[in-house]
């Protein structure tokens, strides 16, 4: 008796893409309608009739929900590249250290006041921090497999990092300097303007467009470095291109929502298996997956009835941390 085989319908990963443009363009009409105030959407969006709801919508509200699209994009596509490029399923730019030391320059320029003189001194000081944590990160852990060592040379470069961010709060010279340091430590889309949006946004969209130009190299690299050179890639340029890509969107990605943590672990595993772990068909997924965390994390914080706003830097922490201590234990043979 000849038996039937039953050929499972395979999901494109351009499919894939269209259904997560379409969530993040919902997620995003929602935000917009989120928040304490009840307001007309429509009529904020579509009337030029300088109402308090459109004020609401266009001074509030839209910067908000354009940066959570901004920021979780870039710290999906940066955790996807650096996981490529690394070769390693934990890497991303929270746990080896870019997105705490990319705070970090961005406390220096508050510390010292450049921030206020200077409008491009705070994004620049996140953008130098960030390098610095990738090429460190890199020479450390770059040319090795091994989880472990990528751990131990992000645990060094996330613990310098925060003794200083913390010797910047012990010595800050006034209250505001101090409250400002604390929120690049706990993270947050709240009073941020189109001023902000405008700043951050060009180095976000060169250091996306650096990685996505890589996206080939990936591919090739996931097959080992000797079959990408015989493939024509230049690996050293290959690798600096990512590295700054990186540096860019995530020091500006900081610069204008403080640390946030996690989003770059969890979206790329979460969408590898759709995309048959392909480093370059991740990048564009990963970037719209992080956009949509990141929505869902800010609308939350705006509905949940506390008091004080709970900071986004929390929440995306409380949803990591459980997934990375499984993603260890499911490693930890290789760890050994």
């Amino acid at each position: 008796m000849v038996h039937s085989l039953k050929i499972r319908p395979q999901i494109k990963s351009s499919q894939i893409l269209s259904s997560l443009l379409v969530l993040t363009v919902l997620l995003f009409l929602l935000a917009l309608n989120t928040g304490d105030a009840d307001i007309d959407l429509y009529k904020a969006l579509l009337q030029n009739d300088a109402s308090i709801d459109q004020m609401i919508v266009r001074e509030i509200r839209l910067p908000r929900a354009m940066l959570a699209i901004l920021v979780g994009a870039t710290l999906g596509i940066s955790g996807a590249a650096l996981q490529g490029l690394l070769r390693n399923p934990l890497a991303d730019p929270g746990l080896v250290g870019v997105s705490s030391c990319s705070a970090l320059g961005a406390v220096i320029t508050l510390y010292f006041g450049w921030a206020g003189s200077v409008w491009f001194a705070l994004p620049l000081g996140g953008i130098i921090g960030a390098l610095g944590s990738v090429m460190i990160v890199f020479l450390l852990a770059g040319r090795s497999s091994s989880i472990l060592s990528l751990i131990l040379a992000g645990m060094a470069i996330n613990a310098l990092s925060s003794s200083l961010i913390s010797l910047a709060l012990n010595f800050s010279p006034n209250p505001y300097a101090a409250n400002e340091i604390i929120y690049w430590l706990l993270g947050s889309l709240s009073n941020r303007s189109l001023d902000d949006v405008a700043i951050s946004a060009p180095l976000m969209i060169f250091g996306w467009l650096a990685i996505i130009s890589s996206y080939r190299f990936l591919n090739a690299l996931s097959l080992g470095e000797d079959t990408a050179r015989s493939l024509g890639f230049n690996i050293n340029h290959q690798r600096w291109l990512i590295i700054l890509g990186v540096a860019s969107c995530v020091g500006a990605a900081v610069s204008v929502s403080g640390n946030i943590g996690f989003i770059g672990l969890v979206v790329p595993h979460i969408l590898r298996p759709l995309v048959k772990h392909e480093p370059g068909k991740l990048l564009a997924l990963s970037a719209l997956g992080g956009a949509i965390l990141l929505l869902v994390a800010d609308i939350t914080v705006q509905w949940l009835p506390t008091e004080k706003e709970l900071k986004l830097g929390v929440v995306t922490a409380l949803i990591g941390a459980p997934f990375f201590l499984n993603l260890i234990y499911k490693q930890r043979n290789q760890l050994l």
